[in-house]
């Protein structure tokens, strides 16, 4: 998908520096920005490295400079798995310095490595893991495209029948209301074992998208 402010394109291995350093602007007090650019950098790249895998970046018409980032997977089920058995010395080594900024983090880093979405019940789905875009670019419409191309490109794979996603369900109003205006539906809310009151959404495919900009 293009526009004449931007063009949404494949994640590549040239994208990683970019996507990290959004994400740490996106995301300041998040989790993953915590455990640091290096963690970071091993998540995105795994999207990279595994056949369900789907990374899109939006890049602007005129430099080139990524915007905006969203990756997840088209089977959830064992993409964990498969990651750990393959980086797992890389993600322990790249989050050594959180570690020893906060020991506490311990129990919560290993609950995210061995995260699986909270995959809900019913079709096969795809996962969005994660999306993110430059606060300067926000309401700019970049966030729904990206959004909409990767829902698109899921469609297009024959085991996926709808998508689904999890996030934060207190204050984070502007974020709830973006995934109901693209047509996700609510499907549950649940705790964490951090006590995050969490929110699933689910867009099984059929299901109409509501024309709206982020």
């Amino acid at each position: 998908m293009s526009d004449m402010r931007w063009t949404i394109i494949p994640l590549e291995k040239r994208h990683l520096h970019s996507a990290v350093e959004l994400h740490l602007k996106a995301f300041p007090s998040f989790f993953l920005s915590f455990l640091g650019p290096s963690f970071l950098r091993e998540f995105y790249s795994s999207f990279l490295n595994d056949s369900v895998g789907v990374g899109l970046v939006a890049q602007e018409a005129v430099d080139g400079r990524v915007v905006g980032v969203v990756v997840g997977s088209s089977n959830s089920n064992g993409y964990f798995k498969r990651l750990l058995r393959r980086r797992w010395w890389a993600f322990c080594w790249a989050s050594f310095s959180a570690i020893l900024r906060r020991p506490a983090i311990l129990p919560r880093l290993f609950r995210a490595l061995c995260y699986r979405g909270d995959t809900p019940c019913g079709p096969s789905r795809a996962l969005l893991s994660s999306i993110a875009v430059d606060p300067i670019a926000q309401y700019s419409g970049v966030g729904k495209a990206l959004v909409s191309t990767w829902v698109e490109t899921m469609r297009s794979k024959k085991s996926v029948r709808g998508c689904y996603l999890t996030t934060d369900a207190d204050g984070n109003d502007a974020v709830n209301r973006f995934y109901g205006s693209c047509g996700w539906i609510l499907e549950s809310s649940f705790v964490t074992k951090d006590g995050r009151k969490m929110n699933r959404y689910t867009l099984d495919f059929g299901c109409q998208h509501v024309e709206k900009k982020f």
